[in-house]
């Protein structure tokens, strides 16, 4: 379970692949997840004055932003009644190293705030398994609101 300082914050519950450990975050971070062949992946829940749309547009600017070279990949992924996205795609500083990540976002009201929550999930591109771990962690999540 994804827990963050703010006591009117979301809860989030990730399946979590065999292999994998996982610590709590701080801040925005409500978990760090480390797996097998540098593949890691972080629970982040973060208030924003900002509708669905809005924010899911930052958040795909800031993914693009990460690395001189990026791609990105969009699909609806829309569950228990909340906005939501996932994201594909890969990130390098140079063409011969580069990583690939997914991302499942959510964006979640509750009576006081909205908050967007991202599991994002990221390996050195070709590592064995990545699809199946991803495809795991940005999965379908449970949500508690306080």
């Amino acid at each position: 379970m994804a827990t963050v300082g703010d006591p009117a914050a979301p809860k989030i519950t990730v399946k979590v692949p065999a292999g994998w450990s996982s610590t709590p975050g701080t801040g925005d971070v409500g978990a760090l997840l480390s797996g097998p062949d540098d593949m890691v992946a972080e629970v982040t829940i973060a208030a924003t004055p900002l509708d669905a749309s809005a924010a899911f547009t930052r958040y795909g600017d800031d993914v693009m932003a990460r690395y001189p070279i990026s791609t990105l990949s969009l699909l609806p992924g829309e569950f228990c009644g909340f906005s939501g996205q996932k994201l594909m795609g890969t990130w390098a500083r140079d063409p011969d190293e580069s990583l690939e990540y997914q991302d499942r976002i959510a964006h979640i009201w509750t009576n006081n705030q909205s908050y967007l929550v991202a599991v994002h999930v990221e390996a050195p591109a070709g590592t064995p398994g990545f699809d199946a771990a991803a495809s795991e962690l940005t999965d379908d999540f449970g949500i508690v609101i306080p």
